[in-house]
Order: C-alpha cells, then structure tokens, then sequence
C-alpha cells in the first residue's frame, strides 16, 4: 500500500473523527471572514472554545492549524480556526501577492480576533482561550493584553513571532535584495493612502501597497516584543516553542525567564516552527492540561 500523504492522513482521520465541523463566516467592515468551527459529538460551546488563528499571511485550513484541531478535539475540546481578512472578502487559502492593492495592517488582526470571541459569546460561551500561531501568536499577544474579557479564559501561544528592527532590515535585504530603510523613507514622505508600486512586501516579491499599510508592518512599534506584551496579560498565558525553531527567534531565552503564576513555558524537544506528527500531541497534551485548570 503506498504511504498517505500527510494532508489525506488527516482528512481522513478528521472525517471518521466523532465531531461537527462547519465553515462559518462572519461579516467585519464590509467583508466576510471565514471559519471553521469544530465541536466534539455530544459536546457544545458552553463546555469552552479554542480560537485559533493562524501565522502570516496563511489561512485556517493551512496544515499546522488542521492538526491542531484535530489533536483538540480527540481531547474533546471544541475550536473555531478563523483565517484574516486581509481586506479581501471571503478570502480562501493562502494570500495572493498579486491582489491589490494591499492596504490590511498588521494590527487589523486584533479587531478581527475581537469580533470572533463576540461571534462566540453570541453562541452560548463564556469560555475561550485565544490561541495564535507565529505571527498569529503575537496578534493573540496583543489582544490579550488589551482586551480584558471575563469570557477569555487563557491564551495559548504557540511559536510566537516577534519583530526586531534590525533583524527584519537584514532579512528583507537579504530576501529581496532591496534596502527596507529606503523604502521606509518614500512610505513616510507619502499620504497614507498612497501606493507604493511594485515594493518588495512581507512575502510577496512585487506588490503595490498603501504607505500606511507597508509602515504598519515595518515601522518599529513596541506592541511587535511578544515578550513585553505578554508583561501586560491580565488572562494566564500558555507559550509553546519547539528547540529546533529557527523562524522565530529564542523564545526559551526571551520568554522562558517570564514563567510563573500568570506565564506557563513548555519548551517541546526536536519540534521546530510547525511542530508537525508526533509533536502536535505534545501540544496538545500541553494545551488540555493548561485548559483543565482554567476552565
């Protein structure tokens, strides 16, 4: 028999797994966002919810987020994995670069994870933990720490990303061979809604892009130290970092010394940025046990 692929293993496991799982969308400022709410059989929204929202520029359906759905709910927790906006109604899969122009923020995320924990409230829970993956992490981070929710039990935080200014500078000079800090003049010399045309952006090569969008996501801003923010919680944080990530940084160094009666740090042994087979139960195990004593 020749071996499954990754993506078909869990298709299947999740189609004979006992659940109800449904695409939900949700209408924010003029477009429609999209969701995917997994609730064991026998299960409902009042037994607590994992909102998880996924890493740059990706979307719910993405293979690290559909793992972790999976690995929940064979512990019986429910989950509603969301996918950004990104402007783009009804968006689906991964961003399209060529989509433009591109005028979402970085920071859109937090209003957009706000609406889903009201989306949920509105459906019978007061029980939610706010999860975020890489990038997604340090949205979660900052809604967190901004938004005090008697309905938002915990956060979990797996791989959170952080944004270093010189270390971003470097990146993208390597990346795209363009120099970040002269595209960060022009941005600055322009109204917000201008566009810069045919500017190296995140992930896309070429794109066009309004001043304010690019300066939100490369302009220095303090709310981009997940470390700092996560000072600022008022709810129990979970933070989840694989030894073998090399996308994010040392979070064992710059989050780990944070740990304590609000900060919880598990650092999973040979796991690297996706935490992908048998690393994901690891997770798991980790998410339930933090859950259990918060919910």
């Amino acid at each position: 028999m020749k071996k499954l692929t990754t993506a078909v293993a869990t298709a299947l496991l999740l189609a004979a797994l006992p659940a109800n799982a449904e695409p939900v969308q949700l209408s924010y400022k003029g477009i429609g966002l999209n969701g995917e709410l997994t609730v064991p059989k026998g299960g409902s929204l009042g037994d607590g919810v994992v909102l998880i929202t996924h890493g740059s520029l990706a979307h719910h359906e993405m293979e690290i987020v559909v793992a972790t759905r999976e690995a929940l709910l064979e512990r019986g927790i429910a989950s509603l994995a969301i996918s950004l906006g990104f402007n783009v109604d009804d968006r689906k899969g991964f961003y399209d670069c060529a989509v433009g122009p591109n005028t979402h923020k970085r920071y859109d995320a937090v209003g957009e994870i706000g609406a889903w924990v009201d989306w949920l409230k509105g459906r019978g829970t007061d029980r939610i933990a706010v999860m975020g993956h890489s990038a997604g992490g340090n949205q979660t981070a900052i809604y967190g720490a901004e938004h005090a929710d008697p309905a938002v039990r915990a956060m979990l935080l797996l791989a959170p990303g952080s944004y270093d200014t010189p270390g971003q500078e470097a990146s993208y000079k390597t990346r795209f061979g363009r120099d970040l800090s002269s595209v960060l003049e022009q941005a600055r010399g322009m109204a917000p809604g201008e566009l810069l045309e045919g500017v190296p952006f995140i992930r896309c090569e070429s794109a066009t892009v309004s001043a304010a969008s690019f300066l939100s996501y490369y302009e220095p801003d303090l709310r981009g130290d997940t470390p700092s923010v996560l000072k600022k919680s008022p709810v129990p944080v979970l933070v989840i970092a694989g030894s073998e990530d090399k996308v994010v940084g040392d979070l064992r160094g710059s989050i780990a010394p944070q740990a304590g009666e609000n900060l919880k740090f598990v650092l999973i042994e040979g796991a690297d940025h996706f935490f992908l087979d048998l690393y994901m139960e690891d997770v798991a195990d980790a998410i339930d046990e933090f859950l259990e004593e918060r919910w």
